[in-house]
């Protein structure tokens, strides 16, 4: 009662309603004495300017792993882009020869960003995001994305994630997923599988028996699960013949009924599970090599399965894996002697296994300890060190002759000192206004700027082959939107590898 009183006027001091004027001469404003200044026009024309109208709506959250203020990329990155040609640049553009590519792809795919407006356009760039980490052989990430996306929200989505599930080892929380709501996979063969896993053999069989009954599935896959369910019955049955494609359900069951298929014909993605330790070691091994050859898999990761045992045979991979280890034993040691002895043969054989970005991940900060004197092999440990992160560092003491890939790594190169037509591509990139490509400038113009830098990602891979104005084009398109790393680090790359 307190508080309404006190809200209440008093009658004995009411006041009359003041008029406009009254008010006004009340509340008059405070006028600005002295000269007028002379300020431009608000408008030209008394006419109503236009405005642009939206409907109001909620904005989405961002989707991705790694936030905004690490990757620095705004989370508007696809905004104004055309989502088919969004999904297509994302498919298709190329970065198996440049590992520099392969990480700005991996930042793309895996940056916080808001899809576009829409469900369906949403939908169709999430799936195109998942579908390149799965053709990359990232399945972890693949894995993740699609639980952050919400892989129950579409069949699409929730059978990306099952996939990777699957080949990661991880396939009970989807299978329960999947039983809880078997309407996401139209797969009668995956509910089989997940009813299994969760130990409802009966229910499963009963459900395969329906299956057969009414041949809702096709006859190897109706054979393969009568063997994962009924394996006593098939003891000493002939292998049933490898699929030529199979799905990661049927690598999973062919597993299962301890017919493993070989990964190395396979999508790449399915190296994955070759990493486990149901795999031999020569196997977990050309899998961790095959992934990191594409950015998929973290160099040290390699190096663990590398350093693991003693090769027990010669030759091929063997021969890499004992040169690695004799050079990683003289570097641990510190001796600049054993690691001259050591280094060439060691860096020769990941060169041919195009590992040479990872050895140098793997071993370029203590490379960078070493005092190797001005021998050829010092020139070959600053080459690597290029290779690595540290390549602005390695620059401040570059051998004498290297001056162009120093100020490379600095992003000055001199076209004075280029050898190559390669080398005067670089250099025209690097040089103040140098032209962008077309395509990208308008993409930039628009605001759009995903599309822009896929693009310029295309351009570079037309330079890396051959064409030296793709090449310089690129490289200015790089560096114009703030990727001034990436275009040092793709141009060491293919410069060193191309100079042996």
């Amino acid at each position: 009662m307190i508080g309404v009183a006190l809200c209440l006027p008093q009658i004995g001091t009411a006041q009359q309603p003041l008029n406009a004027i009254d008010w006004l001469g009340r509340n008059a404003p405070n006028v600005r004495t002295g000269p007028v200044l002379n300020e431009p026009p608000v408008t030209r024309t008394a006419l109503r300017p236009d405005v642009a109208v939206e409907p109001l709506q909620r904005r989405s959250d961002p989707i991705g792993l790694v936030p905004g203020r690490v990757t620095g990329l705004p989370d508007h990155l696809w905004r104004g882009s055309d989502v088919d040609t969004l999904t297509r640049l994302i498919a298709q553009v190329p970065v198996r020869r440049s590992p520099a590519m392969q990480t700005m792809l991996y930042t793309l795919l895996l940056s916080e960003t808001r899809p576009p407006p829409g469900e369906e356009d949403a939908e169709h760039l999430i799936l195109a995001r998942l579908d390149r980490l799965m053709a990359l052989g990232a399945t972890d990430p693949a894995q993740s994305l699609a639980e952050q996306a919400g892989p129950s929200k579409s069949s699409a989505i929730f059978r990306r994630w099952f996939d990777a599930t699957l080949l990661n080892g991880a396939e009970d929380t989807s299978c329960a997923e999947l039983l809880r709501a078997p309407y996401l996979l139209d797969d009668y063969g995956a509910r089989i599988f997940c009813t299994a896993r969760a130990g409802d053999w009966q229910t499963a069989a009963l459900t395969l028996e329906a299956a057969h009954a009414l041949s809702i599935l096709p006859p190897d896959r109706l054979a393969l699960l009568d063997r994962f369910l009924s394996p006593d019955i098939y003891e000493g049955a002939p292998p049933l013949p490898p699929p030529g494609a199979p799905s990661p359900l049927e690598f999973r069951l062919y597993e299962a009924i301890g017919e493993r298929l070989p990964t190395a014909s396979l999508p790449r993605a399915f190296a994955n599970a070759d990493l486990r330790d149901v795999a031999g070691w020569r196997a977990q091994i050309e899998a961790a090599e095959r992934l990191t050859r594409i950015g998929a898999l973290p160099a040290n990761r390699l190096l663990g399965l590398y350093t693991d045992r003693r090769p027990a045979a010669s030759g091929g991979i063997w021969d890499r894996i004992d040169a690695l280890q004799l050079f990683e034993t003289a570097l641990t040691q510190g001796s600049a002697d054993a690691v001259a002895k050591t280094l060439p043969e060691a860096w020769a054989q990941m060169r041919a296994a195009e590992l040479h970005t990872a050895f140098a991940e793997m071993f370029s900060d203590r490379l960078a300890e070493l005092d190797l004197g001005a021998t050829p092999v010092a020139q070959m440990a600053w080459r690597i060190q290029l290779l690595s992160a540290n390549y602005e560092t390695a620059a401040t003491n570059a051998p004498e002759g290297q001056a162009f890939l120093a100020g490379l790594a600095h992003g000055a190169p001199d076209g004075a000192l280029a050898d190559s037509a390669t080398e005067r591509a670089v250099s025209d990139g690097f040089t103040t206004g140098a032209a962008l490509p077309a395509s990208v400038q308008m993409a930039l113009d628009q605001g759009q700027l995903g599309e822009a830098i896929l693009l310029a990602m295309q351009f570079f891979d037309r330079g890396a082959r051959g064409n030296p104005a793709d090449l310089s084009s690129a490289l200015a398109a790089l560096r114009a939107v703030g990727l001034e790393d990436t275009a040092r680090r793709a141009a060491l790359h293919l410069i060193l590898t191309s100079r042996g």
